[in-house]
């Protein structure tokens, strides 16, 4: 039970540092969605370097919950990766929906 407590409280944490990213960025006028995907990007970083720790054994079960599951699963955002892109579609920014991508 206490592993849904670690990814719900890191899913929390990432989903608050996605909205900043976000909210940082909306002053940059720009057709791109470049706050998702800058979010996404270091949602992998940060994902890559703790499947490291994973391999060396030096990370806990509740440490992979916490910030594995939780961060990384609420920082990064498939479904509004999706639908940017699905805008840029609809929207015939063709090339930016293909670079999204």
């Amino acid at each position: 039970m206490s592993s849904y407590i670690f990814v719900f409280i890191g899913g929390g944490l990432g989903s608050i540092c996605r909205y900043g990213i976000s909210r940082l960025m909306a002053g940059y006028e720009s057709v791109f969605p470049w706050a998702t995907l800058l979010a996404n990007v270091l949602a992998c970083i940060v994902l890559g370097f703790l499947m490291s720790l994973v391999a060396k054994n030096s990370l806990s079960d509740t440490l992979k919950f916490l910030f594995m599951v939780g961060f990384c699963g609420g920082f990064s955002t498939f479904s509004t990766f999706s639908s940017e892109t699905y805008k840029l579609v609809a929207e015939g920014d063709y090339l930016y929906a293909l670079s999204n991508v």
